[in-house]
């Protein structure tokens, strides 16, 4: 299962979660895991809690860590300005494996799945969940 989520770079933060369980709940699967894969590379895939201070300070850490403003050699290269995206993008990464329960993504209370976009851009993101029964078969 694949869908499209437009963003609008610049460390945007988009909630993916419903239609990731939309996904799965496709799939009939109702024990396993599922992988959700993120096509592209300057973006990310990470389960955290859906709250504005936390993306503030997120925000604020990659600054510190690969700052947008840097020279990257990145840029020499291909000519843009988007280097920090790509190491952001690479440290955090494009995926992440959910256990399923009862159909759906077994996730904690405060837990979303959040695709953060690091270009310098608005985007449309591609996600694919791929899901794997763990042997107790379809509903």
């Amino acid at each position: 299962m694949r869908f499209e989520v437009k963003t609008r770079g610049h460390c945007d933060f988009v909630d993916v979660t419903e239609e990731v369980s939309g996904a799965i709940g496709q799939t009939g699967i109702v024990e396993g895991a599922a992988l959700v894969f993120l096509q592209g590379t300057t973006a990310a895939l990470t389960v955290m809690e859906n709250e504005s201070g936390l993306m503030t300070d997120i925000k604020e850490a990659l600054e510190r860590f690969a700052p947008e403003q840097a020279d990257y050699r990145h840029h020499a290269r291909w000519g843009d300005r988007n280097g920090a995206a790509h190491i952001r993008s690479a440290v955090i990464g494009t995926d992440v494996v959910l256990p399923i329960k009862d159909g759906a993504p077994d996730l904690g209370t405060w837990q979303r799945v959040m695709l953060i976009d690091f270009d310098e851009r608005p985007r449309q993101r591609a996600v694919t969940v791929t899901a794997w029964s763990s042997g107790s078969g379809r509903t």
